[in-house]
């Protein structure tokens, strides 16, 4: 079985979908920001304030490497893992990629507290989703498949993301 690599914007369920998606198929599940933090033995935001973004970009490759080694595991990613294009072609050789997507206030409504993502370290969180959102809208559209939860429950994304795999699998 191929693994099936979460992509998308940050808070839109890529782990907790990710983690139930394990679940319905008997997968295993890795989430590559944990494997940066055990890899580096701090937390992220501690990692963008000692060694900055680019020095957490590499990090971040090698752990999408590790990760998409694995069989049979739902990878859920960081979400400005697809900035680079060789992370999208390594978690391509082993499984599909479906990007998780929402609206800009369904983000916010999900951050809850943006102190932990020194990505949106500024007084304008919301429209500096808006930006990044925009920056970054080309690059997700490499995935294999799209999934807008912005109206869907936890339960609803995971069944989603199964009925994609399966279609995907098919192909």
């Amino acid at each position: 079985m191929k693994n099936i690599a979460l992509t998308g914007f940050m808070a839109t369920g890529k782990s907790v979908v990710g983690k139930k998606v394990a679940d319905i198929l008997s997968f295993g599940y890795i989430d590559t920001d944990c494997l940066i933090e055990k890899i580096c033995g701090m937390k992220i935001p501690e990692i963008f304030d000692k060694y900055g973004e680019k020095y957490f970009r590499g990090i971040e490759k090698v752990a999408v490497k590790r990760a998409s080694r694995l069989k049979n595991h739902v990878i859920s990613t960081g979400g400005g893992v697809v900035l680079n294009p060789s992370n999208i072609v390594q978690l391509r050789k082993h499984g599909f990629v479906i990007c998780l997507k929402a609206r800009p206030e369904i983000i916010l409504r999900n951050l809850g507290d943006a102190d932990n993502r020194p990505i949106l370290a500024t007084d304008d969180v919301y429209g500096k989703i808006k930006m990044l959102l925009d920056e970054r809208q080309h690059f997700y559209e490499f995935a294999d498949y799209t999934i807008d939860i912005s109206e869907m429950g936890i339960d609803d994304a995971a069944l989603a993301v199964v009925e994609a795999y399966s279609k995907l699998k098919t192909r």
